[in-house]
């Protein structure tokens, strides 16, 4: 086991190119390289060559709501190249849940943690109520160590199907409580500090203070990016927010850590043990910008999430017995490059705004009369006067907003909920080749199992 701590940083360069020549990876070209004719045979690219397939730690990237869609702005979008992942396709996942073509992230969730479909809404549970074993419980049995990482509260539904399991993702509070009575995690950071604290100090547990049940189990509570890049070892509770911490294109405003720096950290302290590790990264609010129609929020918090992707492989190219796999749970609003209203393609432009949607509607005054001034201040746009009536008649100014900046960077929503189309899957490291083709959600926790040589999960 190698200790990130310990090891100097390899260039982005050096991690695609050098081990392009030395372990048989695709090497990395410009953003048109997509449009090359396909060789005959399996893809090569997937990770190192079969020569190694042993697997001490899984670090399991799931990017909430991303889809195609939005891998095909974010390359326009990042401009210096394509995404880290785009090297690392392995396949397509389907995401249906048991009860529903479209699923929501608690199915989706349970399906990538436990390998069995569940219906819309359940953590870790059957459409019966039957408790399901996760990957991170299952690597906790087996000695090594676990962690959980969220831009959103750190009970939200993906990260609670890996280490609870009650029949409404809504039932925060019970989430939480099962967080610290079960003792499987051993790093959390995240947002939602009040689902920890009692009434009594204006949090969500009737009588309960888990923040305090915490520290007398042994964790290290952090509220702060200072203090959690402080830590160098133990276990960690890191809530750097009441709810959900801030969208990218705010963060700078708070002391809240970014997802690189969560991840980094989390992998410092739990790959300290012998054992090795199993770690769930979430980016969260990539599914909410969706939900929202808010191409820039979507856009910046895919750059937070790489940056955090990149850690980790750096991390896994050095340690090479590291798998990291990266999927999203489902598609969120149907995000294409182009639409009805779009005025040609420039997701370049999603780099001037600086706000979301909901934050700038935020600032329109009472009779939304400034709401030329907000849009230019806040996204460089200048609205024309038919736009702008269009943001002072809606119920939902904030959407509005998003739509017609949407427009302007040649951006196309079909919705502001999920969708059931498949997702890209991607892979690096010892094992990566159990991933490829169109695999089924479920079909990913249990190659993990099997890659890290833990009981198969949930078998009948």
């Amino acid at each position: 086991m190698l200790k990130k701590s310990m090891v100097a940083k390899l260039s982005l360069a050096l991690l695609i190119v050098g081990l392009g020549v030395n372990e048989g990876w695709a090497q990395a070209g410009p953003p048109e390289h997509a449009g090359k004719p396909a060789q005959p045979g399996p893809p090569d690219h997937a990770g190192p060559k079969e020569k190694n397939e042993k697997v001490e730690n899984v670090i399991y990237f799931i990017p909430d709501g991303y889809s195609a869609g939005y891998n095909v702005n974010y390359r326009h979008y990042k401009e210096d190249g394509a995404p880290v992942w785009d090297e690392f396709l392995t396949g397509m996942m389907t995401t249906h849940s048991k009860d529903n073509r479209i699923t929501d992230s608690a199915a989706a969730g349970t399906a990538m943690a436990t390998g069995v479909k569940t219906n819309n809404g359940f953590v870790s549970q059957t459409s019966e109520e039957d408790d399901l074993v996760t990957i991170l419980e299952a690597a906790d049995q087996a000695g090594k160590s676990t962690g959980l990482v969220a831009t959103s509260a750190i009970s939200h539904a993906t990260p609670a199907v890996f280490a609870s399991h009650v029949n409404s993702r809504n039932n925060q509070e019970e989430i939480v409580r099962q967080y610290i009575d079960q003792g499987v995690v051993d790093v959390f950071l995240g947002g939602g500090l009040q689902y920890f604290l009692p009434e009594s100090e204006g949090g969500r547990q009737e009588e309960r203070h888990l923040v305090n049940e915490a520290i007398d189990q042994g964790y290290q509570f952090v509220e702060k990016r200072e203090d959690l890049l402080a830590i160098e070892e133990g276990t960690i509770l890191g809530l750097f927010a009441d709810g959900a911490m801030e969208p990218e294109l705010h963060r700078e405003e708070t002391d809240q850590p970014s997802m690189a720096e969560m991840t980094s950290s989390a992998i410092d302290v739990l790959s300290q043990n012998d054992e090795g590790f199993f770690l769930m990264v979430e980016g969260s609010q990539i599914d909410w910008a969706g939900h929202a129609n808010d191409a820039a929020w979507a856009m910046s918090d895919t750059a937070a999430f790489e940056e955090a992707v990149i850690d980790a492989l750096e991390f896994a190219a050095q340690d090479e017995e590291t798998l990291v796999v990266i999927a999203g749970d489902h598609d969120t609003g149907g995000m294409t490059l182009g639409g009805y209203n779009s005025k040609g393609s420039d997701v370049e432009i999603l780099h001037d705004v600086t706000a979301t949607g909901d934050h700038m509607a935020g600032q329109l005054n009472s009779d939304r009369s400034n709401v030329i001034d907000v849009v230019e201040e806040y996204a460089a746009i200048t609205l024309t006067d038919k736009e702008a009536q269009t943001i002072q008649q809606s119920d939902k100014p904030g959407l509005a907003i998003n739509q017609i900046i949407s427009d302007y960077a040649g951006v196309g929503w079909s919705t502001t909920s999920h969708t059931g189309i498949d997702v890209p899957i991607h892979a690096y490291g010892p094992g990566s080749g159990r991933f490829r083709g169109v695999i089924d959600n479920t079909d990913v926790p249990k190659a993990m199992a099997d890659l890290l040589k833990l009981p198969a999960l949930n078998e009948e």
